[in-house]
């Protein structure tokens, strides 16, 4: 699909339905002249909810609906006849979308499993009738409940990616290569930074027809947390990673500053992150000799799994899969 087809972030405003009117009716018929009141209610008016869809990926259909509107309540009518609810307004989602309100900020919550609904703006409650307020001093009330106004807020949707492991690096860090090599996806693939330009996903093929699912992220750089480079508009896709793959190239003039760098920058954003499992694969191990690659193991962390891989040479990558699928296991297991 086109590059723009992903969308991951949108704001729309909401208006629910207005409640129905409480109905003011009396009791006639042949054999009463002057019957009690028998008003019912009004029903209440239409909700806004969002539904979880595992066939969707992006927000886009929803790109263009700057503004949803629910049906009124209808109001009651005889008999203690309560009106109808006005006509809900439901809003397909993919899983891992987050609904956050647009004044305050505040997530309300996150869609994750299939079908799963939930409101994201309640509609007005309909009105009492007047059978409700008859008592042994009034016994014909001549008034009854109108129903409650609606709510319009703008609310914020946030797509963040479900994946098993998302791919952590600097842009020309190899996880587009990568990702394309061992999965059927096939990112955008250059020699400059920011190629990627959205999350792309794919599933890897593992042993007795096993798998899981991998996320190549945008490109990371310094300051990503504050907002530079591509900053918080794919940082929060990581967020819902079982595991992470760091990855960084064996000619990185500074392996363990680089691994550092990128720790920093996720633990700035959100410190929870430090607590996924992961691994550090050196890429594009094909320019290097054994000897180099000796060498290397002496300067990189020691205290992260690591393995060196080349994605166009094919080295390494059953490895890496025993690796991150055993990771993956393990803290399935926790």
């Amino acid at each position: 699909m086109a590059e723009d087809n992903f969308i991951d972030y949108i704001k729309i405003c909401c208006r629910s339905g207005k409640g129905g009117a409480g109905s003011v009716h009396f009791h006639r018929d042949r054999m009463t002249a002057k019957g009690g009141p028998d008003g019912g209610d009004g029903g209440r008016g239409g909700h806004i909810l969002l539904e979880g869809d595992r066939n969707m990926w992006t927000l886009l259909p929803l790109r263009y609906k700057k503004h949803v509107i629910a049906g009124p309540g209808e109001p009651g009518g005889a008999s203690h006849s309560t009106g109808a609810d006005g006509e809900d307004i439901i809003l397909k989602v993919p899983l891992g979308t987050v609904a956050k309100d647009e004044e305050s900020g505040e997530i309300e919550f996150e869609i994750t499993t299939h079908g799963e609904r939930k409101i994201l703006l309640e509609g007005g409650k309909g009105g009492l009738g007047n059978s409700h307020f008859k008592s042994s001093t009034r016994q014909a009330p001549r008034y009854a409940q109108p129903g409650l106004d609606g709510k319009e807020e703008w609310k914020i949707l946030e797509l963040k990616v479900l994946a098993d492991v998302g791919l952590v690096g600097f842009p020309n860090a190899g996880k587009s290569t990568l990702l394309s090599v061992i999965t059927a996806a096939k990112p955008k693939i250059g020699a400059y930074p920011f190629t990627t330009l959205k999350p792309n996903l794919g599933i890897v093929a593992y042993r007795d027809n096993r798998s899981f699912i991998m996320a190549d992220i945008p490109g990371i750089i310094e300051g990503a947390h504050e907002g530079k480079g591509l900053g918080l508009r794919f940082l929060r896709h990581i967020e819902r990673n079982a595991a992470l793959l760091f990855m960084v190239p064996c000619d990185d003039e500074d392996i363990t500053a680089t691994y550092h760098i990128l720790q920093k920058e996720l633990e700035a954003y959100s410190p929870e992150l430090m607590d996924k499992p992961r691994v550090l694969a050196i890429t594009k191990s094909d320019l290097i000799d054994e000897e180099l690659k000796e060498m290397l193991k002496k300067e990189i962390p020691q205290d992260v799994p690591t393995i060196f891989i080349s994605a166009v040479a094919h080295q390494g990558l059953d490895q890496l899969k025993d690796m991150l699928y055993n990771l993956l296991d393990t803290s399935d297991s926790d």
